[in-house]
Formats: structure tokens, sequence, C-alpha cells
């Protein structure tokens, strides 16, 4: 086994070497069951729950820009997903960006969605590589090969086996069966799941949502994004690809 250097002097030893594009749904800002907030903009002045870092933080920032609210209108509350859905239920704060099995979950308690991150979020969700790794021909070869296979398990379950991955979906987040084939459905309808090489579009994308944390105070210092991305697992990951 080849050795694994240790960043020692504080640099990243790896790399952003693809990305598993995938939908951007359930990705919202909720207000809960009875209130009478209808939109982003009647947010201000109020109590929104967030969850920090993450996806949820981003697309909320976007979506005060979008309707002329700075993040200083309101008072954020940065909450994990668990304790947002408590604190939105118990009315401890007026609405809450999250994601997933929270958005779900807040729903099935009678949540309504103020505003969605489904057209903010590019859908990339980065696979990294270490330096290590990169090194080797027979290991690119090897991630490559990985990459390839999860990008047509994918494929594999969209012909005609929506409805068994469902099950395996709501056992996972306690929803009814059709309900979780309803949202994978509309999941690849907006954006299919696979694994796709790098690209200036996506590393773009990426160097947004830093200069967003930077604006936020989350990132300490100016990130060029494009250094922590290579291209070189790009020739064999679309040879896999492809095969």
């Amino acid at each position: 086994m080849p050795r694994r250097r240790s960043p020692a002097d504080g640099k990243p030893n790896f790399k952003v070497v693809a990305v598993r594009r995938g939908n951007t749904l359930n990705q919202e800002v909720v207000a809960p069951k009875g209130s009478k907030i209808t939109s982003i903009a009647e947010l201000k002045g109020k109590k929104v729950g967030y969850v920090k870092n993450t996806t949820a933080h981003y697309f909320l920032y976007e979506l005060l820009k979008r309707a002329g609210l700075g993040w200083d209108d309101i008072r954020a509350a940065p909450l994990d997903p668990d304790k947002g859905i408590a604190a939105l239920n118990g009315g401890s704060i007026d609405a809450f960006a999250g994601y997933g099995n929270a958005v779900i979950t807040a729903h099935q308690r009678g949540a309504r969605t103020i505003g969605s991150g489904k057209d903010i979020l590019s859908g990339n969700f980065v696979w990294t590589a270490s330096d290590d790794t990169l090194d080797s021909a027979a290991e690119r070869g090897a991630l490559a090969d990985l990459l390839a296979r999860i990008d047509k398990a994918y494929a594999y379950v969209r012909d005609g086996r929506q409805k068994e991955y469902a099950k395996v979906i709501a056992a996972a987040t306690h929803q009814p069966v059709d309900q979780a084939l309803e949202e994978f459905t509309a999941g690849e309808a907006q954006r299919r799941t696979g694994i796709r090489p790098v690209s200036a579009e996506a590393t773009a994308s990426e160097q947004k949502v830093a200069d967003a944390f930077g604006a936020l105070g989350a990132v300490k210092r100016e990130l060029t994004v494009s250094g922590f991305w290579t291209d070189r697992l790009s020739a064999p990951l679309r040879k896999a690809l492809a095969s």
C-alpha cells in the first residue's frame, strides 16, 4: 500500500475529481402549520432557523437577497435539523431552512413551503481523491471504475426498478412508499442522478458558494476553489462511463 501523506503543513492533500449530479428538491424554507407567513419577504424581523454551513445556509442567504433582504434583516438561529423541526413545531422559530428528511417531516406536520433552493443549488455533490491516489495510475483507474459503477447503478434503478428503490428510501425516511416513489420520480425528472467529470461550470458554481460563505463570515479568507479541483481523473472516468 502506498504511504498516505499527512497534511502537516495545513494544506489539503486531496482534490475534487468528479461530481455526482443530483436533484435539488426538498431544500426549502418552511413555515409551520397555521403561520400567516407566505413569502421570504415576510421574514424580515422574524426568527429563522437554519442548518449552519450547509446548503440550507446558502440558499436561505440567496433567497433573502432575491427578496431584497440581507442576512441581518432576520434573526438567524443556527439549529441542527432535528432541533430545527422541534423548534418550528414548538413555535420558538417563525421559519426553518432545511433539507431532506427534515423538510419531509415538516410537511408531514403541516408546514408550508415559502421558499425553495431547487433553482439556486447546483445539484453537484463532489467526489474527492487523495493526492496519493491521483499519483497512482492503478488507483486512478480503480476509482474511475468505482464511480462508473455507481453511475450505472442509478441507471439500473431508473430502468424499471423505482418501486423497489422507493421501498428502501421509505424505510430510511419513515414515509409511505408511494410518497417516496413520487419524490424519487420527481427528483429524477428534475435532474437525473449520475457521475460526471469535473467541469469549468461546476467549479464556477462552487466558487459562487464560497463567495457567499465569505460574505456571511463563515469563511474567514478569500478562497479560489479551482485550486481544490483537478481533471486528472477525467480521462479514465470518461472512458469508464462510456464502457
